[in-house]
């Protein structure tokens, strides 16, 4: 039997043996546990599935970090095993640290931007214009989204007369990109004009849905125009570079696909003046050429054949008019129809908001403070409480009090009324 040897021996010999044999090391794991001390060091536990590690990274490393590191973040980190020899214990010494996730995920952005450029999904050959007229629209998105808001707030200023299906998409999290894949489908096979599909703003992970192959792929194979509106103006995913029009936001994209109503009116007032212009100068010409007719025939001797040609341009002038009276009509009929559509919408519209305003005064009177105290009215505070007048003794200092003053008093005297 060999003879034994101290602890401290022992550990000892342990930490020379691991600090010179891990002298650098890199290992990949999840935060957990991560305590910033006062002292400018980091102490944080390196786990995975099935174990963890215990890790320190000291004052000087720390400078260099350019993120905040907190508990479940995915990271890298680049050090050496130390031993701690009073206690046996041992730790990674972290000379720098990166995160993992982040830096996972631009890469797979990236391999499958370039998988899909090389499959001619982003030429922009293939892209399909959208429609001038655009009455249907479907919305590929979260029916709770702040976006879908947005969206309907403004179509219903833009052009009242859209119609809009919804198809609520789940847009975030486990199973988003299949969601988001079956729903463009089914969006495609409703035959509206236009797709919309989006989402608000997030970070990357919330954002990375639009950023799955089979996501792409439904794009692609879409028969239907498709708009890609996701997060803000800064954010690019995948599917912005496959759909046949980009918006920087899902408001935008209401914006970009729709009229205004107010141009469209202006457009309708300066199309009838052009019209009027038009016939204006018809019937100048018109006349123009019945004075001239009417020249040559001067100049002719042959009754019968001035005399008809005199009835042929009668007719024709009646013939002209009610061609004329009956284009007017109906031009006058639809103008008078859309103005009726125009002003239904806009009474209605006024009508609800007059509604909202009228609950809401109501309310707003009915929580009014004021209203439970009356004028020439005040409640006695004594020692910061409110008491009844009855328990006022003479000499005793207290305090009058209305929304607007507080009086402070003194009893002189105190005395019962006579009955």
């Amino acid at each position: 039997m060999s003879q034994p040897q101290s602890v401290s021996s022992l550990n000892n010999q342990i930490k020379s043996l691991l600090e010179s044999t891990f002298l650098h090391v890199s290992v990949e794991g999840e935060v957990s546990r991560p305590t910033y001390h006062s002292s400018g060091h980091l102490y944080f536990t390196l786990k995975d599935s099935d174990s963890s590690i215990s890790c320190v990274m000291f004052k000087g490393n720390t400078k260099s970090l350019k993120f905040q590191v907190e508990e479940g973040m995915a990271v890298v980190i680049h050090g050496s095993i130390s031993v701690f020899a009073p206690r046996g214990s041992y730790q990674i010494n972290c000379l720098s640290l990166e995160p993992s996730g982040s830096g996972a995920l631009a890469k797979a952005y990236e391999q499958l931007k370039a998988k899909l450029s090389a499959k001619g999904y982003f030429e922009a050959g293939r892209k399909k214009a959208l429609p001038k007229v655009v009455k249907h629209i479907a919305l590929v998105t979260s029916g709770t989204g702040a976006a879908l808001q947005d969206m309907i707030r403004v179509a219903t200023n833009r052009w009242p007369l859209l119609k809009i299906t919804l198809i609520d998409t789940l847009v975030q999290g486990e199973g988003a990109k299949n969601s988001i894949a079956s729903n463009i489908a089914l969006a495609d096979s409703l035959h509206v004009d236009v797709i919309v599909v989006g989402r608000g703003g997030g970070s990357i992970e919330d954002l990375w849905a639009f950023n799955e192959e089979i996501v792409a792929d439904a794009l692609f194979t879409c028969k239907t125009p498709v708009v890609s509106a996701v997060g803000h103006e800064i954010d690019y995913v995948i599917s912005d570079f496959i759909a046949d029009l980009r918006a920087p936001t899902p408001s935008a994209a209401m914006e970009m696909i729709l009229p205004d109503k107010s141009e469209m009116l202006l457009r309708v007032d300066g199309m009838m003046e052009q019209m009027n212009s038009l016939f204006a100068r018809l019937l100048r010409s018109k006349m123009e050429s019945l004075a001239q007719l009417k020249m040559q025939f001067a100049k002719r001797s042959i009754d019968e054949k001035l005399s008809l040609w005199r009835s042929e341009i009668n007719l024709l002038k009646r013939q002209y008019d009610e061609r004329m009276s009956m284009l007017f009509r109906e031009k006058s009929q639809k103008l008078f129809q859309f103005h009726q559509q125009i002003s239904f919408q806009a009474k209605q519209n006024i009508s609800k908001k007059e509604q909202i305003l009228s609950s809401f005064t109501i309310a707003l009177h009915s929580k009014e403070p004021t209203r439970e105290l009356k004028a020439c009215y005040a409640q006695v505070v004594k020692d910061g409480k409110k008491i009844a007048l009855e328990r006022v003794n003479e000499g005793d200092i207290f305090e009058l009090q209305t929304p607007q003053v507080i009086l402070k008093a003194k009893a002189l005297e105190k005395s019962n009324p006579t009955p």
